[in-house]
């Protein structure tokens, strides 16, 4: 890393179950596929064999996310690495979408409705009735957080609403102070943070999708201009996986 420049990956977690069935997850607390694992451990020694190491590593609440960064470093050989976890991170909530196909919905609503759902800037979906099962609030993990803060749906805006916040008053000061910092999170919390590091419009963010597993490495100044940005891996199997992403909310063939 060059002299006043911070670098920052940013990780997806690998395939999860739901991932696999085309399901809307949001923070329903999913696994890994044996996909994802295997992604993650391919993600881990990517970065090794570029050379990159960490000083803190940060994570969402969510299982799928905390096990692709648990991999991702044991394929690194820095399982002792300090860790964060914090529900800022998680997925964007999808509300009453949560468990339902994502082709079906697409087939029920139109693919263009499915597609405002997914990537729309500041369109919510359905969101859950507080009696639901599926809500956060009454999950142990969220028993700490304000009810307030807890969402029964969320847009993009939504998201960058909690994450970015978090990202400038605690990651950011670590790298200013020359700290290397992973990020293991997920599509949505990610295309957050990618939309403000990029500088992109609420129109642009539409068509970004984020591969699963695939390190993604941002270099900035110091005054967070980005100087660089790469995935780390074979371009050709970057692409498909980008485009698989980009074809979740189509009707089913």
């Amino acid at each position: 890393m060059a002299e006043n420049t911070m670098t920052l990956v940013l990780i997806r977690h690998g395939e999860s179950e739901w991932n696999k069935l085309n399901l809307f997850t949001g923070w329903t607390d999913v696994e890994l596929t044996d996909t994802g694992r295997k992604e993650a451990a391919e993600g881990g020694r990517a970065l090794k064999a570029d050379g990159y190491d960490f000083d803190i590593c940060y994570t969402s609440y969510l299982k799928r996310a905390i096990h692709t960064l648990q991999i991702v470093l044991d394929n690194m050989d820095r399982h002792w690495l300090p860790v964060e976890k914090t529900w800022r991170l998680n997925e964007r909530h999808y509300g009453a979408l949560q468990g339902l196909n994502k082709s079906e919905t697409a087939e029920k609503y139109g693919e263009e409705q499915v597609k405002i759902w997914r990537r729309s800037f500041d369109v919510r979906p359905p969101a859950l009735e507080a009696s639901d099962e599926r809500d956060a609030h009454i999950q142990p993990a969220y028993r700490d957080v304000d009810p307030a803060d807890v969402p029964y749906a969320e847009c993009l805006k939504d998201t960058i609403a909690r994450a970015m916040p978090y990202f400038n008053e605690t990651i950011l000061p670590q790298m200013r102070a020359g700290k290397r910092v992973l990020i293991a999170a997920h599509g949505n919390s990610l295309r957050a943070l990618v939309k403000e590091f990029d500088k992109l419009s609420d129109e642009e963010i539409i068509g970004v999708n984020i591969p699963t597993g695939v390190p993604l490495v941002y270099t900035f100044d110091q005054d967070m201009n980005v100087l660089d940005k790469h995935y780390v891996g074979d371009p050709a199997t970057i692409d498909a996986k980008i485009n698989k992403v980009a074809n979740q909310g189509k009707k089913a063939q």
